[in-house]
């Protein structure tokens, strides 16, 4: 059995490879690893996300009620918050560190002979590759695809989704797929395969255009939030929220998530439609209504709006992996409704890339201060320059730098206690590392 210590050393070998941050348009690579690998992407219908936001908590929430309802599931998202094996799952689990050698190892020979004819094979196309021959060997019954970057040049799609999911599209990833957002929404189209069923988030009409466009050029049948299915009710209860749901086969009532915010909300309702579309679901024979209920009442999405702690007498640390300006508002506004802080300060690290301006102007109207940070990651924003861009935005008088994540984490524990208040709390948020390293700091293990 391979050590954690192998582990590592394939860790260290993937980010040889080009990064997963960079993207190619061609398919050419990944089309002749998964082929020389006997198409281990073929063997199971396979419902493909992409969108800007929610598409990790959309395929956790699709993942459940697949296995909730009887089927043995694989799910592929990315990128990871606190180990590479996050990212592959089967059963609803992630794999071992053991079984993640063991894949590497199985796809290696083949890995060498693409990169030897084709040039050198990314990370994230060799990771593809490890996740679609997981699922091929369980064997899953469906798989649950997340892109990693756009959608027509990424790597998962190279699979012919049955159900594409289009979760809500913004700016993100402009240095690679520009600030043209209908051109955005075209990559992200290129997901929709000729005879699927497209489950569309609420777009802007534009967007919507787009999207719908693509559907009329392949004969995909379409169901969109607000037309076909939505939420029909929501209510903010303990813990989450109590839902009913418009599913494509009906209502959907009496449901509890326990994740906040209106956008999961959306979220749960997209991932609904997906469920019920690719099993054929329709107003005869809907899903069974309590496998619903129990399915959305067990999912957890790490990192999103997570409770790292909370006691008595001290601060309630949250952590929101929110990471461009759409996410911060809808975290900014899921902590202005369903939280009640007397006092709220946040720890901010952000990627440089990132329009860090953006997710500081989200958040300002809801924290009283702010300490800026770095994670460990070399595309991390220097503290410096994000603290001055939140002076920019705070005013010098709420913002506080501090380069290491803990004592950041610390010292905004301290500033919410100030006041000597209860109901006070720390938000981490501004990356998807940030908010990764802050759960190893609080002890939490990868989920």
């Amino acid at each position: 059995m391979a050590s954690y210590a192998e582990f590592l050393a394939v860790e260290a070998e993937l980010d040889k490879r080009w990064p997963e941050t960079v993207m190619e348009p061609s398919l050419e690579r990944i089309s002749a690893l998964v082929d020389a690998l006997g198409e281990p992407h073929r063997g199971y219908p396979v419902v493909h996300l992409t969108g800007t936001n929610g598409k990790t908590s959309t395929a956790r929430m699709v993942d459940a009620l697949l296995t909730e309802i009887g089927l043995r599931t694989g799910r592929y998202t990315s990128p990871h918050l606190q180990r590479a094996t996050e990212r592959i799952n089967v059963d609803n689990r992630p794999i071992t560190p053991e079984r993640y050698v063991e894949l590497y190892r199985d796809v290696l020979p083949f890995v060498d002979i693409v990169d030897a004819e084709l040039g050198g094979l990314s990370k994230f196309e060799v990771l593809t590759a490890m996740g679609f021959a997981a699922f091929a060997d369980a064997p899953v019954e469906a798989g649950v695809i997340e892109v990693g970057l756009g959608g027509r040049w990424d790597a998962t799609n190279v699979a012919d989704a049955a159900v594409a999911v289009i979760t809500p599209i913004g700016l993100d990833h402009a240095e690679f797929l520009g600030t043209d957002i209908l051109g955005i929404a075209r990559e992200k189209a290129g997901i929709i395969k000729p005879g699927s069923v497209a489950v569309l988030a609420a777009q802007d009409k534009a967007v919507a255009e787009v999207l719908l466009e693509r559907c009329v050029e392949v004969g995909a049948q379409v169901a969109r939030e607000g037309a076909e299915f939505g939420v029909a009710e929501r209510e903010i209860a303990v813990g989450g929220q109590r839902l009913a749901l418009r599913g494509l086969s009906g209502m959907y009532d009496d449901i509890f998530l326990p994740l906040h915010g209106e956008h999961q909300a959306s979220n749960a309702a997209i991932a609904l439609a997906a469920a019920e579309a690719l099993i054929g679901a329709g107003p005869k024979q809907p899903l069974d209504p309590d496998a619903v209920r129990d399915a959305f009442a067990g999912v957890r999405s790490p990192g999103r709006l997570e409770r790292l702690a909370a006691g008595q007498g001290v601060p309630t640390v949250l952590a929101d992996a929110a990471h461009n300006p759409h996410g911060a508002r809808a975290l900014a506004a899921a902590l202005t409704t369903e939280f009640r802080f007397t006092r709220l300060v946040g720890v901010v690290g952000v990627m440089r890339e990132k329009d860090a301006r953006g997710i500081l102007a989200e958040l300002e109207p809801v924290l009283q201060e702010i300490v800026v940070t770095a994670n460990s990651s070399p595309r991390a924003m220097d503290p410096d320059e994000l603290g001055a861009l939140a002076t920019d935005v705070f005013g010098a008088d709420r913002v506080s730098v501090e380069p290491s994540l803990s004592r950041a984490v610390e010292q905004a524990g301290e500033l919410a206690e100030e006041g000597g208040e209860s109901g006070v709390g720390v938000v981490i948020t501004g990356s998807v590392v940030t908010v990764g390293e802050a759960r190893t700091l609080f002890g939490l293990e990868p989920a």
